[in-house]
């Protein structure tokens, strides 16, 4: 058993491992600037990053012993986890209300956020689900009930209300869709169909989410509350410029003026402190990184095993353009951290967690002899 397992760690994919670790270290030399721990003294906030770090490695640990081929087997129970795991939120006296959405759930001092949970379960699931349907996605008739599947994950996101999440899961749900051989004409009518029904959804939005919509179209007018911090962010990366003006010497983070400076709004610090340059190598590290995973997709011995990883890759793309071009002002403002840069526990153990999903395919790309 010692040997076999020696086999498999000798297939880890290193690559991965390396890139995701130093997008990492990254990330934390700019919370440290973020959060102001360089002046203030206070590393609380890098405490609880790292200590959720190592959890994350632990968690990966975990899951690299088991076989994802057994997790699929079980999928069902990991479906039905998903499920639960967004009904806690409304448990009295374990989902906590913060900022108008009830996406926590308080577990004595930590604050939890189950759907950061659900992005593994809803993987793991939901790719079994696909599976089945592979080469069957030709007409509406045969994608409706995949796409119903889903709706109840994409329902309970809506209703706490968090439009950024569910728009997640959508993008995971999308990805692994079109690698299963979803007809692109479809895709062509359905983005026809969403365009034509874009005033009935603007209709049907939360007054909040209406609000983004507005100042997201009215850019200059900071009457709008979400437009003052994308003007503060675009004010910080312009006045970065090439070279940026140094670690720790960010005015605009550090006089208080660009906020959420330590999650959403995390990449405006790199802009102007590390200038184009330091926007640029982060952008390129994450580009290695999705890369990376698809060539594992590419490579993984089944099916299930590259949907995984689509439903992984999709996520974190989404991710990651979402949180940089919120920044700028090319995207409405959503709740999208910046994977392992932004500080908040669950969504870097999640994503480290999502990570060992991907190293777990990839291990088990060669059958092992007994």
């Amino acid at each position: 058993m010692k040997k076999i397992q020696l086999k498999l760690i000798k297939q880890l994919d290193w690559k991965l491992i390396l890139t995701t670790i130093f997008i990492f270290a990254f990330g934390i030399l700019i919370l440290t600037t973020a959060t102001h721990a360089n002046s203030t003294g206070n590393y609380k906030e890098i405490k609880k990053q790292l200590l959720a770090f190592v959890l994350g490695i632990i968690l990966i640990i975990s899951i690299l012993r088991i076989n994802y081929s057994q997790m699929g087997k079980n999928y069902k129970y990991f479906y039905l986890a998903s499920i639960v795991l967004l009904l806690m939120v409304w448990v009295p006296g374990l989902g906590k209300v913060q900022e108008g959405a009830r996406r926590w759930i308080k577990i004595g001092p930590l604050y939890l956020q189950t759907s950061e949970l659900v992005k593994l379960t809803f993987i793991i699931s939901y790719a079994k689900i696909v599976e089945k349907y592979r080469g069957k996605l030709n007409t509406i008739k045969e994608i409706v009930p995949v796409v119903l599947k889903a709706m109840p994950i994409l329902v309970l996101m809506l209703i706490q209300p968090d439009l950024g999440g569910t728009i997640v899961f959508g993008c995971i749900m999308m990805g692994m869709l079109f690698v299963a051989g979803l007809n692109t004409k479809i895709i062509k009518n359905i983005s026809i169909i969403i365009v034509i029904l874009l005033p009935l959804i603007y209709l049907c939005m939360a007054p909040h989410q209406k609000v983004r919509i507005e100042a997201f179209l009215h850019p200059d007018d900071l009457s709008y509350e979400g437009n003052y911090q994308v003007v503060q962010s675009m004010i910080a990366i312009g006045s970065g410029g090439l070279l940026g003006k140094g670690i720790y010497q960010g005015t605009q983070n550090h006089s208080g003026f660009l906020p959420v400076s330590d999650s959403d709004f995390i990449f405006a610090v790199i802009g102007e402190e590390l200038g184009a340059i330091g926007m640029m190598g982060i952008i390129l590290l994450f580009i290695i990184f999705l890369l990376r995973m698809l060539y594992l997709a590419k490579k993984a011995k089944d099916f299930y095993g590259t949907l995984i990883i689509t439903g992984v890759t999709s996520m974190f793309t989404y991710q990651i353009i979402q949180n940089i071009g919120m920044t700028m002002a090319l995207i409405p403002v959503t709740g999208v951290t910046l994977p392992f840069i932004s500080y908040g526990a669950s969504s870097l153990v999640s994503s480290m967690a999502s990570v060992g999903l991907v190293l777990n395919v990839g291990m088990r790309k060669k059958k092992i002899n007994f």
